[in-house]
């Protein structure tokens, strides 16, 4: 399986005596230089974008330590750096600067394991003769998968009040790896209703797979309307080529709106067609 060191030029490859000393203990015990490089892009992976600062303290490394690397994976091509999104009222100063991986970055770790789900999921399918009956194996599949998932987040959620329900599960989805926020958006139906949400997930380790079988989208959207106990709507996802997956959650007791106003879906990229219409529309 490709890993992230094989993208990287021959003379980052190798070892030379020119490279700067660990600064830290945690980075000593590490294997080398390379090694050092594929933890901080795998940390991307696992958490999506994130700052030098946000780096440095998941892997126990110094800030200089962290730039050093990602200077050479951007210098590679593997990453980018981009300003931080900010929600709600941004203070004064500079956006912070988050860094993401690139296309190239997410096929030097997806590409071995994609094929393997691609290829799982797809036996699931012929095995049952392919066509409709094929589809609704792979979406009994995909909601055991996700329905499962669910079940670690239903404490969180239930636990908080009904309109921080959507925070509860953006933080339990981001401690997955999904970089998950929320953006409270106007109500659709009058101006001084309660605001609904933006569920966003920033990274999703499934892209890639969902772009052939919607169904695994369908499945964890059909998994956040059962926790947050109410209809929820996709209004874009990572696998069909937005930059983030969103889902417009209604305020507690508002009536379900089948297509949110103007208001409730401004975010950047996003398309209010459903990802199994729009993946059924054409082909993967």
């Amino acid at each position: 399986m490709k890993n992230v060191r094989e993208q990287l030029p021959q003379q980052e490859a190798e070892s030379a005596p020119g490279c700067p000393v660990p600064e830290t203990s945690a980075e000593v015990l590490l294997d080398g230089h390379r090694a050092t490089r594929d933890r901080v892009a795998r940390s991307i992976l696992d958490h999506g974008p994130s700052s030098a600062a946000d780096l440095a303290g998941r892997l126990g490394l110094t800030a200089a330590a962290v730039r050093r690397h990602l200077e050479g994976l951007a210098a590679a091509g593997l990453v980018e750096s981009r300003e931080q999104r900010v929600y709600g009222s941004r203070g004064r100063g500079r956006p912070a600067k988050v860094f993401a991986l690139t296309e190239s970055g997410r096929d030097a770790f997806y590409q071995a394991y994609d094929q393997l789900a691609a290829d799982a999921l797809r036996w699931i399918a012929e095995s049952v003769g392919g066509g409709e009956a094929g589809e609704e194996a792979v979406a009994a599949f995909a909601r055991a998968r996700f329905g499962k998932q669910g079940q670690k987040y239903r404490g969180a959620v239930l636990d908080a009040a009904p309109e921080e329900r959507a925070e509860a599960l953006a933080q339990a989805l981001s401690a997955d790896g999904y970089a998950a926020t929320v953006r409270r958006v106007p109500s659709a139906t009058a101006a001084k209703a309660p605001a609904g949400a933006q569920l966003c997930q920033h990274h999703c380790p499934v892209a890639h797979i969902a772009e052939q079988f919607p169904q695994l989208c369908e499945a964890e959207t059909e998994v956040f309307s059962q926790l947050l106990g109410t209809h929820v709507q996709r209004l874009a996802t990572i696998a069909h080529g937005d930059g983030v997956c969103t889902t417009y959650v209604p305020a507690p007791g508002a009536a379900p709106s089948p297509r949110p106003g103007p208001g409730a879906a401004p975010t950047a990229g996003t398309s209010t067609e459903t990802p199994a219409t729009s993946a059924r529309r054409s082909p993967a």
